[in-house]
């Protein structure tokens, strides 16, 4: 990536490319990146970020388990994820990262993009409480 001029914001051309920069019209400097945006179905997911509820920290997470790609979760068991991650990074994860793989493994089946919190209620009717 190309060094910031002062009081620049880093801005792509294309949702998918490296960001670039543009000068910024106040003093204070700022980094901003244009996400990717969201895949509206499993065929045209490319990265993990595309997925719907995935974010970068939640992709980190789902790369820390081995899921480097949204193929990835093709065939996977959501609480099977759940605790693998909970086993790689020493902690016990909030039960929405539940929610939210099962939205993630439930999309890369072919079912259309929801809201993690709309799995809330099949994860408690399923699971109980954690």
């Amino acid at each position: 990536m190309s060094q910031a001029a002062p009081g620049a914001i880093e801005r792509a051309s294309r949702p998918d490319e490296t960001a670039t920069h543009a000068p910024l019209g106040s003093a204070e400097r700022r980094t901003a990146v244009i996400k990717s945006p969201k895949a509206r179905s499993a065929a045209e997911c490319r990265t993990l970020e595309q997925l719907p509820n995935i974010g970068p920290s939640m992709a980190a997470s789902l790369r820390l388990i081995g899921i480097d790609e949204p193929r990835d979760l093709s065939g996977k068991d959501a609480l099977a994820l759940y605790r693998a991650l909970c086993r790689a990074s020493g902690q016990r994860q909030d039960p929405c990262v539940l929610d939210t793989f099962m939205a993630a493994t439930d999309f890369m089946a072919g079912a259309p993009a929801a809201p993690w919190w709309a799995y809330t209620a099949r994860r408690k009717a399923a699971f109980g409480e954690f």
